[in-house]
């Protein structure tokens, strides 16, 4: 353990507190050296016990103003004084206490590599079943399905992602290389990168998270990344679909106005009638107006692992649907970022 690098884990909060003691708790029992792992939350302005609980386990705070997950995790790694830096959200959990050295070895192994991240959402029969349905599938957006972009393994397609890429299995992990911005949606959710990698290519106020692999590779033609063969917990909802529909409403919401006023990288666009986006902009569409196809694939994921939180499939897709046609449509009159007031976790 003498040789391990120091290693900055980035917390952004905003009235987290329901998740955030389970998240640090499973930090602090990580088998590492303790004076190796600085933990800095970037809080967006909480009013609840976010900052107590934080304090109380010895949490570097620092001041998110603008309030954001994405400007949090900028201020955050621009504090950030450990050779690596972790990305974890108030709402993950680290489900063993080996996990930051099996993600921290890959690094030291393979100098080219940029970053490691968990393949997979760990699936407890505990969690809520949004939570559980998010792990089965490997995404907490049903939408990225269809793109084909996710970058956790997905039961239903039974890969990781559908991108094209370089990939070697290296037993507990595999190396990865992308020629090409068509990335998959790696970067949140225990996604560890080399500092000096996130400080030179962060760009402005925000940290997206796909952005920073796309902004590399559009400079230097490629990226070298290691998915390591373990998982993480996100108690993504739990059983509040509610909370699902305002997720889905702020994710279209925040890319609309940060493409809007140039501060995106990767492209969504869908105005390439040729593309793989538009085709399955046209899919899902059509699957989510007839239905039936959702319940298909309902079905076929539950064969796969017989759990009764795929049947949420069909309704997180009517949601995604129902939250980006709207948000979009409300865009054209009111492109803002969606509001944190009252924001909680």
């Amino acid at each position: 353990m003498i040789n391990l690098p120091k290693v900055s884990i980035v917390v952004p909060t905003l009235n987290a507190a329901s998740v955030l003691r389970f998240c640090l708790e499973s930090i602090d029992s990580q088998d590492y050296p303790k004076e190796k792992v600085e933990i800095i939350v970037a809080d967006g302005g909480s009013i609840d016990d976010t900052l107590a609980i934080a304090a109380k386990f010895g949490a570097k705070i620092v001041k998110n103003d603008l309030k954001t997950a994405e400007a949090g995790k900028a201020v955050g790694v621009g504090a950030a004084g450990g050779e690596l830096i972790a990305l974890v959200d108030s709402d993950n959990i680290l489900p063993t206490n080996t996990w930051l050295q099996e993600m921290v070895g890959p690094l030291m192994k393979e100098p080219a590599a940029v970053g490691s991240e968990p393949w997979k959402y760990t699936w407890r029969k505990k969690d809520g079943f949004i939570t559980r349905y998010c792990a089965l599938i490997g995404m907490n957006d049903p939408f990225v399905h269809f793109l084909g972009n996710y970058d956790r393994v997905n039961l239903l397609t039974g890969k990781w992602t559908e991108v094209a890429r370089d990939e070697q299995d290296k037993g507990s992990y595999l190396l990865v290389k992308f020629n090409s911005t068509n990335l998959p949606t790696i970067g949140a959710n225990g996604t560890v990168f080399r500092t000096q990698f996130l400080k030179e290519n962060l760009r402005g106020s925000y940290l997206f998270d796909i952005d920073i692999l796309a902004s590399y590779i559009k400079k230097s033609g490629a990226a070298v990344f290691i998915k390591v063969k373990n998982g993480i917990i996100h108690t993504y909802c739990e059983r509040d679909i509610g909370k699902f529909a305002r997720k889905q409403r702020r994710r279209v919401r925040d890319y609309l106005f940060h493409r809007n006023v140039d501060n995106r990288e990767y492209e969504w666009r869908l105005v390439d009638v040729s593309s793989r986006s538009f085709k399955a902009v046209v899919i899902f569409v059509f699957y989510c107006l007839t239905f039936f196809p959702l319940v298909i694939q309902t079905i076929r994921g539950y064969m796969k692992k017989k759990d009764s939180a795929w049947f949420f499939h069909p309704l997180a897709c009517l949601v995604t649907l129902w939250e980006y046609s709207l948000g979009t449509l409300v865009s054209v009159f009111n492109n803002a970022e969606l509001s944190r007031k009252e924001w909680k976790q």
